[in-house]
């Protein structure tokens, strides 16, 4: 069998990693939709709880931002092919994506700290849809994690250049998807209450 061309990876997996993100969109766009939904239904029976979004879910806005930043300057020196400073910056990038691990975990045991349970016969719609939709997010940052554990291995033996890219561009097309996707879910929790 022979081997593909990298022109020919790139038509591939590209076009495979959009269809993917697509359809985590539509996942989390259907999870909001419910969200709607059930906040509509139950505003109505006076039966919504509101509360305040956790700080931790504010830090976890800023590391999420800071990580795409470090993807950028990784590209930057991948395109020079400066293996050291690209490989740094993949791992900063995965440093501040274990933060945001971390902020959402402190934020969920905020949650709990002020009685908004998960499931449970003290747990409230809202508080249960908050925890699905960052739980689910999280599952996605986890697999974005691995992606960059791969690369800024693949980096640091020299395997990225100016003209061979592909794995780091898919690496962080993913990642940068996921902040974006948090943003969204950010702004949407903490305005749709």
């Amino acid at each position: 069998m022979a081997k593909l061309t990298l022109e020919e990876k790139k038509r591939v997996r590209k076009p495979f990693l959009w269809l993917g993100m697509a359809s985590m969109a539509m996942a989390f766009a259907g999870l909001t939709s419910g969200y709607v939904v059930s906040r509509k239904a139950l505003l109505q029976e006076n039966m919504w709880m509101e509360f305040a979004l956790p700080q931790w879910f504010y830090w976890s806005t800023v590391v999420i931002v800071l990580s795409s930043l470090s993807m950028v300057l990784a590209a930057r020196h991948i395109r020079k092919d400066d293996h050291p400073n690209s490989t740094r910056f993949i791992w900063v990038t995965f440093a501040l994506g274990l933060s945001f691990l971390l902020f959402q975990y402190l934020g969920w045991q905020d949650l709990v700290e002020r009685g908004i349970y998960f499931t449970g016969s003290e747990s409230s719609t809202s508080g249960s849809w908050v925890y699905v939709i960052t739980l689910f997010h999280l599952l996605h940052i986890i697999a974005g994690l691995i992606s960059l554990a791969v690369t800024g291995n693949r980096s640091a033996r020299g395997l990225y250049s100016f003209e061979n890219k592909l794995g780091f561009e898919l690496a962080a097309m993913f990642w940068h998807f996921l902040g974006v996707l948090w943003l969204y879910l950010f702004l949407f929790l903490l305005f749709i209450r």
